[in-house]
């Protein structure tokens, strides 16, 4: 794991770096990253399509104890599965058709969901950061053009005091 930091008033990001190989492994990652999570935490999703990162969040899912099947809002843009656990939903949400900023985010009122819930989304890049200063970026990336390799590169970042503590190469192993 490496942890980078830089002069000025940007926390410290702290990093893990990991090959995942197929996507039960994905999975595996997920609920291993969900023992790190808790109520109020931001998980952003970054990579193509077919990456994993819906497989991931199915993962997360099953660690965080929600009740529902995990899939794709792509087309309902966000699905919240309370917890059957007593712990955080989760909420997932697919920004990916969603053209604006955080102003369009904020119609699926996020900010109201956030402090009890764990929020992933899918697509977020340039459309959620500014929702919170903490935040779990993932990003999945495949060898491009070749779809029969299930081979994934994943980093995990975490930005902000929320993780400056927080050992993410524990998720990895």
């Amino acid at each position: 794991m490496e942890a980078l930091h830089s002069p000025g008033a940007e926390p410290a990001v702290r990093s893990a770096r990991l090959t995942v190989e197929s996507p039960e492994r994905m999975r595996d990652l997920g609920r291993s990253v969900a023992k790190l999570l808790r109520p109020g935490d931001l998980v952003m999703l970054t990579g193509e399509l077919g990456a994993g990162k819906t497989t991931l969040t199915r993962g997360l899912g099953e660690g965080l104890g929600v009740r529902g099947a995990v899939t794709s809002p792509t087309f309902v843009i966000a699905r919240v599965h309370p917890s059957l656990t007593g712990g955080p939903a989760l909420v997932h949400v697919d920004a990916y058709r969603l053209g604006g900023g955080l102003d369009e985010m904020e119609d699926l009122d996020l900010d109201v969901s956030l402090p009890e819930s764990v929020v992933v989304v899918e697509w977020g890049d340039g459309k959620v950061e500014d929702l919170t200063d903490d935040r779990l970026h993932v990003l999945i990336h495949r060898t491009a053009g070749d779809t029969d390799d299930d081979h994934r590169e994943v980093t995990l970042r975490g930005h902000g005091a929320r993780w400056s503590g927080v050992d993410l190469k524990s998720a990895t192993a």
